[in-house]
């Protein structure tokens, strides 16, 4: 068990989106946080107070958490001085980085040392299946978007707690170190064997009841040249019997690749919706998130009633609004 409280460690985050797995665990488990450790250079803040590792330890966090997801998931030599540190400090370590905790010899021998844990949670623990395509009882729900980091994973922690709050059956399903960071379990996909990542998200969301839903965690996107791989096993793998479109309207282009324009929402629908209903013909785009955290509250209202008319579909911020609608939109599934 990974020990709470947590310190989170943005390191030398570039922007806000690079700390985004310290603002997940902030926004969904703030019971669990006791600050934010900012290196110099630090373009990313969370809200949390700026803690040093004694100032931590004295308010009780028991492990650092690296909360940073930079491209290829690595350590770097300017992060590894502050995590001797915490070790030597007392922390144990948590980190859902490629670059695993584990594999760096510096890192494994303080932490032998001093009798502190090192916890990778984007490692496989199960010989995971191939996929088999047979269909499975119970409903699930897939949140798509138009490009990564635009709130696919909130949209599905927001449409959980909706159903939780009204007494339905629903379960969460982490797919990313975010979220398996946030609820304790999961399977970390993009750390699968790509044979097995479809036959991985089947052994996620098993058979159930009729009436419960699965609310899986989305990852990449169809049009991100980078990470489509992993979106297209959770479409086939997942079976949605309901889509939803998620995008945030700020960008200026795909997220690390300034070379490629967002697609259209329009575009995202007519992509994604065939491919879901090759594994599941009752497949349907019942609604829209929009990540509006860059935008005031009532451009954001403007745009959203925009979106909606323009698409026909229900179309709100889950975390700004609340999921409600989006919820509603599944009764008919």
């Amino acid at each position: 068990m990974i020990q709470t409280p947590y310190l989170l460690f943005l390191g030398d985050a570039p922007d806000q989106l690079a700390a985004k797995v310290a603002r997940g665990i902030r926004d969904w488990r703030p019971d669990n946080c006791v600050g934010q450790f900012r290196m110099e250079g630090c373009n990313a803040d969370i809200g949390l107070p700026d803690m040093t590792l004694a100032q931590a330890r004295s308010a009780g966090a028991r492990t650092l958490v690296v909360g940073v997801a930079n491209r290829g998931g690595v350590i770097s030599a300017a992060w590894k001085k502050v995590l001797v540190m915490a070790l030597e400090e007392g922390f144990d370590l948590a980190s859902g980085l490629h670059n695993l905790l584990r594999d760096e010899p510096d890192l494994a021998a303080v932490a032998k040392a001093t009798g502190r844990a090192l916890h990778d949670v984007r490692v496989p623990e199960v010989a995971y299946p191939i996929a088999n395509g047979l269909k499975r009882t119970g409903k699930r729900c897939l949140a798509v978007g138009t490009d990564c980091s635009v709130g696919k994973m909130y949209t599905s922690l927001a449409m959980d707690k909706e159903m939780k709050a009204r007494g339905l059956k629903s379960s969460f399903r982490a797919t990313g170190q975010t979220g398996i960071l946030i609820t304790g379990d999961g399977v970390p996909l993009d750390a699968v064997v790509a044979d097995f990542i479809a036959g991985a998200v089947e052994w996620l969301t098993p058979d159930n009841d009729a009436d419960h839903w699965d609310h899986i965690e989305g990852q990449g996107s169809l049009f991100h040249v980078s990470y489509s791989g992993v979106t297209m096993a959770l479409i086939h793998g997942g079976q949605p019997d309901a889509l939803i479109l998620s995008h945030e309207p700020t960008r200026t282009h795909m997220r690390g690749l300034p070379g490629y324009d967002l697609p259209s929402l329009e575009a995202l629908r007519d992509t994604a919706l065939p491919l879901a209903r090759i594994a599941n013909p009752a497949a349907e785009v019942v609604g829209i998130s929009i990540n509006t955290a860059a935008m005031a509250e009532d451009e954001a209202l403007d745009h959203l009633a925009e979106v909606e008319a323009r698409m026909g579909l229900a179309t709100v911020d889950p975390f700004r609004q609340g999921a409600g609608r989006l919820v509603d939109a599944l009764s008919g599934l």
